[in-house]
């Protein structure tokens, strides 16, 4: 079952008990991803230099 096909199960289910429909599918993608990368970036940055201090 594709995402599409399981929003429009979960919009019917939805309009039957009168509750608010979920949001489209990809609706949030964008904001996870750049919180994704954010937080890729801060790791990188707040790891130490694995070469320093250490012996070849």
């Amino acid at each position: 079952m594709s995402a599409l096909q399981q929003h429009m199960l979960d919009t019917c289910r939805a309009a039957r008990l009168s509750e608010p429909a979920p949001p489209p599918p990809g609706r949030h993608d964008r904001s996870v991803l750049r919180d994704l990368y954010r937080r890729f970036k801060l790791a990188r940055h707040t790891q130490p230099d694995r070469h320093v201090g250490t012996e070849p």
